[in-house]
């Protein structure tokens, strides 16, 4: 019995070892399937899973471009940026962590830094007491500001300090240190980030720069993760923007052409000087100029600058025109004999002078030299419609000159075809057309320039960074007229001022040239007619070689308007210009045309 049974035991033996071979096979099976999928997930990551969750982990911090600033020609500042960081902090985080790792840059050890300890190292950095930083460290809000407005090598030591829960924000702050001086020109930001007039609004990609960004880890605990990834893309900052603009004469202007039109009880006046050479714009003033720093503080309407915005009738400036073009097609000279009578008509048009007369015997620098219509009207007819109008478009009329500003007034200069019966000959003597100062000024200028047109430049050169200047280069010339053209105007301008009406535009030790000029305003609510005038002066010195065309415009001055004068102001504005740029005293012998046939 015995013996059967142990002969039982061997026959069961050899299925029990297959059962227990077996039940090790699938161990084994599942063991390769566990650990196949363990190396499948986190080895190859063949689904990205681990790069999701570092994806989840990273956060950016934009790191904003210092905006380029905006100097004069001397390197003054007129526009700065300062970058400053506001620390925040979110409470919930750091109010639960008692201590937190950072990576010691000097010994390239992590080390385990208590709470109170980072509260310490960051009261220190930002000169607060500890106290306070703890408080402002401690409660349950997301967002709690610790300090505004600190500067770059501040935040960059706080950011080491990795404090849990602590962030900078940066801010970019704009001054003008200049306040109103040019602030129409330089213009302002809106909200403090984008341009929103001047030059901040045109030249705002050129000075914004490229922001930069910081990307670090942080753990599930709110925490920077000291050994993960930190990654810097440095900000690009903004180029300089470099003006022709001299803010002393800026300034100068300003305080000139505001006291004018105090006195005049005027609406408004505008200044401009034009480097007749380079066509460098020197200055514009404009009264009740805008402090760049607090815009709001006056009108819309005088938040930019009027020298370019403004198109006005220029009134008699416009004769410089008339007279060149006749002297260019050969039509007239400056002596040419012209009997003109009390009132002068043509085409059934009736055309009058400002001042009362008899018939006179003039020449046509006499005509220029007293700004007289009549005589105007009778030496253009010489001209065909046609030519009067070619001649206003070659003098740039209608055109605006881009100088890089916002609102660039082209000005109104109609077809011949469209003009009436008077309009035709109103055009010689500046009115039926309409243009800005700078328009006016640029014509003159190519008459100082022996006879060849520079369009004007406001911004000189960009300054990039690394301090590299890259000139902007000058836009096109063109001769208008012949340089004995040129020459025979100056002298025409010249004689206004020794011989004619304008001698008090005149300055001790320099030849200047000038033209008056005085025109009816349209009226401001749209509707038909004329409502007060604009009284303007535009002269070039010295005319040895011109070197410098001033303009003084008043809109709208009270009290008789043939009383008016802008000549003191002009004579103040361009011997203060004469001295800052050291322009030597004249030499040569004042050009005296007669004004009447003897």
């Amino acid at each position: 019995m015995a013996q059967s049974t142990a002969k039982a035991k061997k026959r069961q033996a050899p299925g029990t070892t297959r059962r227990l071979r077996l039940g090790l096979g699938v161990m084994l099976a599942l063991l390769l399937v566990v650990g196949g999928k363990l190396f499948f997930v986190q080895g190859l990551d063949v689904g990205g899973m681990a790069e999701a969750a570092r994806n989840n982990r990273l956060t950016p911090m934009d790191l904003p471009a210092e905006r380029g600033r905006i100097i004069d020609s001397t390197g003054a500042i007129m526009a700065d940026s300062v970058i400053r960081y506001n620390i925040v902090v979110d409470q919930t985080v750091n109010t639960k962590t008692d201590e937190f790792k950072r990576r010691n840059p000097d010994t390239d050890t992590i080390e385990t830094i208590s709470r109170s300890q980072g509260i310490a190292e960051l009261a220190a950095v930002l000169g607060i007491e500890t106290s306070k930083i703890r408080e402002a460290l401690t409660g349950e809000k997301r967002y709690n500001i610790v300090a505004k407005e600190v500067k770059p090598d501040i935040e960059d030591r706080i950011s080491q300090l990795a404090i849990p829960g602590v962030v900078s924000e940066g801010v970019s702050k704009r001054v003008y240190p200049n306040g109103s001086v040019a602030g129409g020109i330089v213009g302002f930001l809106r909200d403090g980030t984008t341009g929103q007039s001047g030059l901040e609004q045109t030249q705002d990609e050129i000075l914004k720069g490229t922001p930069g960004k910081r990307i670090f880890e942080i753990g599930a605990d709110g925490l920077r993760i000291p050994v993960a990834t930190d990654e810097l893309t440095p900000a690009i900052d903004g180029k300089d923007v470099k003006l022709t603009l001299n803010s002393d004469i800026q300034y100068f202007a300003q305080q000139a052409i505001q006291s004018q039109v105090n006195k005049l009880n005027a609406e408004w006046g505008t200044i401009l000087v034009l480097d007749t050479k380079t066509g460098n714009i020197i200055a514009m003033a404009d009264t009740n100029a805008p402090d760049p720093n607090d815009p709001g503080k006056v009108d819309a309407k005088d938040r930019g600058v009027r020298a370019v915005t403004a198109a006005y009738e220029p009134g008699s400036v416009q004769k410089m025109i008339t007279a060149a073009a006749l002297i260019e097609e050969g039509k007239s000279s400056p002596l040419d004999h012209f009997t003109i009578p009390p009132s002068y008509v043509v085409d059934g048009q009736q055309f009058t002078d400002s001042f009362e007369h008899g018939t006179e015997e003039r020449t046509l620098a006499g005509i220029l030299g007293w700004s007289m219509n009549t005589g105007t009207v009778m030496a253009g007819q010489r001209l065909s419609k046609e030519q009067r109008y070619d001649w206003l478009k070659k003098f740039g009329i209608g055109e605006a000159p881009d100088i890089g500003l916002p609102a660039q007034a082209g000005g109104i200069l109609s077809r011949p075809e469209q003009w009436d019966d008077r309009q035709q000959y109103t055009v010689l003597f500046g009115q039926g057309v309409s243009q800005s100062t700078l328009q006016t000024v640029r014509a003159y200028q190519s008459i100082a320039n022996d006879g060849v047109m520079l369009q004007p430049r406001l911004i000189d050169s960009y300054i990039t960074p690394e301090g590299v200047e890259e000139k902007v280069p000058a836009q096109e010339s063109r001769q208008v007229v012949s340089k004995e053209t040129a020459q025979q105007v100056r002298d025409i301008l010249e004689s206004a001022v020794t011989e004619g009406q304008i001698k008090e535009a005149g300055i001790d030790g320099y030849r200047v040239g000038a033209k008056t000029g005085t025109s009816q305003a349209p009226r401001e609510d749209g509707l038909p007619g004329f409502d007060g005038f604009t009284a303007s002066l535009v002269g070039m010195a010295p005319m040895d070689d011109p070197r410098f065309v001033v303009e003084v415009v008043v809109q709208r001055p009270k009290g008789n308007i043939y009383g008016i004068t802008n000549g003191p102001i002009f004579r103040s504005v361009m011997s203060q210009v004469l001295r800052t740029y050291n322009v030597p005293p004249s030499t040569g012998t004042p050009a005296r045309l007669p004004q009447f046939v003897k």
